[in-house]
């Protein structure tokens, strides 16, 4: 392990998450307050696994550029004319200048506006203008073969753009497996294909002045409820939820008395083969290391955490309708009232997120405990994050 990590996180601290919960502690508040563990995390904990960067709604057209930022890496979301989305580093092979700084919906390449080089959706360097001098722009002696832009392994699901920044995680399919497995329970046919954005009623961002691990843990127990949430509890007490933890990078919370999203008697449309019996059943699952989903019957959600410093985070939230159906004005009012629903219980979460960021400068904090039947779903994402810093030593 670097010694840095190693004077900021003793090993014996990272023993303490794996006892037993009645015993264990919590990751020690430098894990939230430290710059140099922020980039740690980023190289071998986020960047070893297959992390959420974006979304493809981002990249609504094809030709479509985005940059985006990958806890203080730049980097580029491409959809090509074809609509296959690639992700680049944001860097010139020839200067190291930045290529893109806003989003372009009809680009016909990617130019970089230092020296004008040209890429296209490949990351393959097409032009080199003026590189022999006045009005030479080919020379002999000069390829642009493997010139070109430095691409990153992706891959689309549910409409999130992710990324493995070291290339070496296993097949995003394996990654992705055991989420799929569970969630047949509810659509035997998982396929997010059909799901609808809605241009008005989908998209949210919240700036929150705390670390991205406290957004997850939050995210994976329903003991807050109560206080953080009360409206929500009434109708979703904490005591119809029950606790996810599964597989190795996967925990969370579920309910059996969602609620169903109706106005003025209109219902939003459903999924085809949900379980009768299922239809009050949602779960909330976080997918280690910085992506929070939702499934109910009538839509999903997912959440894409974006590290931004050690203390701020942009949670980012997209809502999926059903189908196409789902888009028609009759529904407007109930994707309405869907959006401000989640809106309200994501700012509620604000003020609890900045407490605990606060709260880690502390000398008094030395992890926390937890509740053994509560926290089940946060101890496992502790044990999670402690493995990652572990591996470092083997």
């Amino acid at each position: 392990m670097d010694s840095r990590v190693q004077t900021t996180i003793p090993l014996t601290a990272l023993d303490d998450v794996d006892k037993p919960i009645t015993d264990a502690k919590g990751m020690p508040g430098s894990a939230y307050t430290s710059e140099t563990l922020f980039y740690f995390e980023r190289d071998q904990v986020l960047g070893k696994t297959w992390a959420g960067l974006g979304f493809a709604s981002e990249l609504a057209n094809n030709g479509s550029v985005a940059p985006a930022d990958f806890m203080g890496l730049p980097l580029i979301m491409a959809r090509d004319r074809k609509g296959t989305i690639r992700v680049f580093h944001n860097v010139c092979s020839h200067r190291g200048m930045k290529l893109v700084s806003e989003p372009r919906s009809q680009a016909r390449s990617i130019r970089c506006p230092y020296h004008s080089w040209d890429y296209d959706f490949n990351g393959d360097l097409q032009a080199t203008p003026l590189i022999g001098g006045a009005g030479v722009n080919r020379m002999s002696d000069f390829s642009c073969k493997n010139k070109g832009l430095t691409p990153v392994r992706s891959h689309l699901w549910m409409g999130i753009i992710f990324v493995n920044l070291s290339g070496d995680a296993p097949d995003f399919e394996q990654f992705i497996a055991p989420l799929e497995k569970r969630w047949e329970t509810f659509v035997s046919r998982l396929d997010f294909s059909q799901l609808q954005v809605s241009a008005s009623d989908s998209s949210m961002e919240l700036t929150v002045k705390a670390n991205w691990k406290l957004a997850v843990e939050n995210y994976c127990e329903a003991y807050h409820l109560p206080w953080i949430h009360p409206d929500l509890n009434k109708y979703s007490p904490v005591s119809e939820h029950y606790n996810i933890a599964f597989a190795e990078n996967m925990s969370g919370q579920g309910t059996h008395v969602y609620k169903l999203s109706e106005t003025m008697g209109t219902r939003l449309p459903q999924f085809d083969d949900w379980p009768e019996d299922k239809v009050q059943q949602a779960e909330y699952i976080s997918l280690y290391p910085n992506v929070l989903l939702g499934l109910q019957v009538d839509h999903a959600f997912t959440m894409i955490l974006q590290p931004r410093s050690y203390d701020l985070t942009l949670e980012k939230l997209q809502l999926y309708f059903v189908d196409e159906t789902a888009m028609n004005d009759r529904y407007k009012a109930c994707r309405s009232a869907v959006s401000d629903s989640w809106r309200q219980v994501f700012e509620e979460d604000v003020f609890a997120l900045e407490g605990m960021q606060q709260a880690r400068h502390s000398p008094g904090f030395s992890g926390g405990v937890f509740s053994p039947v509560m926290d089940i779903p946060s101890h496992h994402f502790h044990q999670w994050v402690a493995a990652r810093y572990r591996a470092v030593t083997a």
